[in-house]
């Protein structure tokens, strides 16, 4: 289940600052793909974005912290690329599992977006009640796609049968059955047209109908392809980089993020801001983590 060689370590810390025990977050590399039907390469995402990672500033100009002073550790890779489909789901939960028992933020790194359902399961099966909010650019609702349930894109539909409460943001690419599920079930979304008049208020108030507890699931395809090109499927009309910032830190502010997923990179020779962003996002959400907890590990001096 683990691939030959281990992946870098995020950031390439100090030997401290990547200490498991010590590390109030953990990078789960899981590097699976199995469902991807249009641009494939997902499985390259983990890798590329932990590689770039050593390329982050670790100072902060917004938080105006060193992020990585909570501790940042990375785990080895989940690759159950071996097993049949259902059998490597379940290996997806199993080995989330564990670092969430610990108290651990986990922060998977993928991979195609099949891998959310079974980390959404392992969170459930921890934090009990929570809700998900999903940054995207298609609702992933089919309830089969290709002969397959467990598909890339039918991911929100999987979270959808564990009845959990859902928020869906940047929307802009939908199915006829997918739109008529939307309607009949009421479910939130924020389209991407939506995005340059979202206010802070409005958001809030979205995340209000979601429970105190949140998993944050993000794929890169959300942000407009003219930023960030190097994805399975870019879809235009995405978001921007630093109002999606804007709306992360509420999320953060407002509700318990109990873990969360970075899917769907697809390292392109020559496109290395993808994996760079995404790399940068990770950093940024674990950074929004910390002060929005009660007792932050840093001071602000």
């Amino acid at each position: 289940m683990s691939r030959s060689s281990s992946p870098p370590h995020f950031a390439d810390l100090a030997r401290a600052e990547r200490d498991y025990d010590a590390a109030r977050s953990v990078i789960l590399p899981i590097p699976y793909e199995r469902t991807t039907c249009y641009m494939k390469g997902t499985a390259e995402g983990p890798r590329a974005i932990l590689e770039a990672s050593h390329h982050l500033e670790l100072w902060d100009d917004e938080l105006e912290i060193e992020i990585s002073s909570q501790g940042i550790a990375t785990l080895p890779y989940l690759d159950p690329q071996d097993e049949r489909k259902a059998d490597a789901l379940d290996a997806i939960r199993e080995g989330a599992l564990e670092p969430m028992r610990d108290g651990k933020f986990v922060v998977a790194l993928g991979g195609e977006h099949a891998i959310t359902p079974p980390l959404v399961e392992a969170a459930k099966a921890i934090h009990g009640d929570i809700g998900v909010i999903q940054f995207d650019a298609h609702s992933d609702l089919r309830d089969s796609y290709e002969g397959s349930r467990h598909s890339h894109a039918c991911a929100m539909r999987r979270i959808l049968d564990l009845e959990l409460s859902t928020l869906a943001v940047g929307i802009r690419s939908i199915s006829t059955p997918e739109a008529q599920l939307i309607r009949d079930q009421e479910l939130p979304v924020i389209y991407g047209r939506q995005l340059p008049s979202l206010t802070p208020e409005a958001f809030r108030a979205e995340l209000d109908r979601l429970p105190e507890s949140v998993y944050l699931t993000f794929d890169v395809d959300y942000f407009d392809p003219g930023f960030l090109p190097a994805t399975g499927t870019p879809v235009p009309g995405g978001g921007e980089w630093y109002p999606t910032l804007a709306l992360l830190r509420e999320l953060f502010a407002s509700k318990r993020v109990v873990s969360m997923d970075i899917v769907e990179v697809r390292p392109t020779a020559g496109l290395h801001a993808t994996e760079f962003t995404a790399a940068s996002l990770a950093y940024k959400c674990m950074g929004y983590l910390a002060f929005g907890e009660d007792e932050p590990r840093w001071s602000d001096g």
